[in-house]
């Protein structure tokens, strides 16, 4: 069997100091109005620049993730970091959890403890789950990535490999966001295995990214034509980012690099539902995960993920149904995937709709999203 290494997060007080000096020669950019309109505004960022500077605790953070197993494999050449916490219940379920960008493992770390030990937080035995948590190849501490080619596909493949190395044979998925696109990637490349997969924050395989011809719309129920209308206006005043990362990440990568401020900026629209909704995610566990970027220098394999998808001539086609049973959570400020959508290439046996949370549902109503994980896995069997 591959090495597994145990791992704890290290970073050193030099590291600590030059954000400190970065931070503190912020220049922040001209601005207009002072709206969110055109990207995060300066109040915002000189906001979270003045916590990380005057109150943020990263000591405290990096003692809170060290709690939790950690480990590091090598697979297909590329360092995999994971955190795996075992149920003390026999008959615990095995779930792989895949974050998405700009998350990363923390996303999660409020809702191990629950799933993993369902009895000391209202559940019961029976949900219990044996937790895996890997840092997407190229994020975090699972990079960054030195060669090209980590697509969606290959890191299914690197996921599957990491289940197998610590013996799961048949386990649960879970993702949103890229984790979304990526589980039911896994679902089709190993349907044998996969018990099920549970998504929320889904976007490609649930929204028409084409046209949508009048004859189709006059098929939609007044739902659908609400998401509908939602997906083109992100499309037409959010997708920015992902047209600049799937097309010349590079050329974004010296800013977000170079500048903590730059990078903060970046990756705060998501969390923020662009600026809808700028407290949705506690900023303590928002800047926890911009600290993991930067230290691992992980801005630029990070993004990369964008571009290789866009490169690769598969991403595009219809994908095949592995029958493997799927559950969709829609939490309501991130209401934009359309059942008829998700179904073509996905067997949907659960479907729910909230009316809180929004595309990090996790982190914002997080007893939420564990209760809508644990019925679809007792709902599956």
């Amino acid at each position: 069997m591959a090495t597994i290494t145990p791992f704890k997060i290290d970073v050193s007080a030099a590291q600590l100091q030059d954000l400190r000096d970065r931070l503190g020669r912020t220049v922040m950019p001209s601005e207009v109005d002072g709206s969110w309109a055109a990207g995060p505004t300066n109040a915002y960022v000189r906001g979270a620049v003045d916590r990380l500077l005057n109150g943020f605790d990263w000591r405290k953070a990096e003692a809170e993730i060290n709690a939790l197993p950690q480990f590091t494999t090598e697979i297909d050449g590329q360092k995999v970091h994971f955190i795996h916490v075992k149920s003390a219940e026999k008959s615990a379920t095995p779930l792989l959890l895949i974050h998405g960008w700009p998350g990363s493992i923390v996303e999660f770390l409020d809702v191990i403890g629950p799933l993993t030990n369902p009895v000391a937080h209202g559940g019961k035995a029976e949900d219990a789950f044996d937790v895996v948590v890997p840092s997407l190849p190229g994020f975090g501490f699972s990079g960054p990535t030195r060669e090209a080619g980590w697509n969606n596909v290959r890191i299914g493949k690197a996921f599957i490999e990491l289940m197998s190395r610590l013996g799961y044979q048949r386990f649960g998925v879970q993702g949103g966001d890229a984790g979304a696109i990526i589980g039911p990637e896994i679902g089709r490349l190993s349907p044998e295995r996969v018990i099920g997969v549970h998504l929320n924050a889904a976007t490609m395989g649930f929204i028409p990214f084409g046209p949508v011809s009048p004859e189709e719309i006059a098929t939609f129920t007044d739902s659908e034509k609400v998401r509908l209308q939602r997906v083109q206006r992100f499309m037409a005043e959010h997708f920015g980012f992902n047209v600049m990362q799937s097309s010349r990440p590079q050329t974004l990568a010296y800013g977000i690099s170079d500048s903590p401020a730059g990078l903060l900026a970046w990756i705060s629209e998501l969390f923020t539902s662009f600026g809808d909704r700028v407290d949705a995610v506690p900023m303590d566990r928002f800047l926890t995960n911009f600290m993991i970027y930067w230290f691992t220098g992980t801005a630029a394999s990070s993004i990369r993920l964008y571009y290789e998808n866009a490169h690769d001539p598969e991403a595009w086609s219809p994908k095949a149904n592995s029958g493997v049973p799927t559950g969709v959570a829609v939490f309501g400020f991130d209401e934009v995937p359309i059942r008829r959508y998700g179904e073509t290439s996905n067997t949907i046996v659960r479907w729910n709709e909230f009316d809180v949370g929004g595309h990090y549902a996790v982190l914002e109503v997080p007893g939420v999203w564990i209760g809508d994980v644990r019925g679809f896995f007792a709902q599956i069997g």
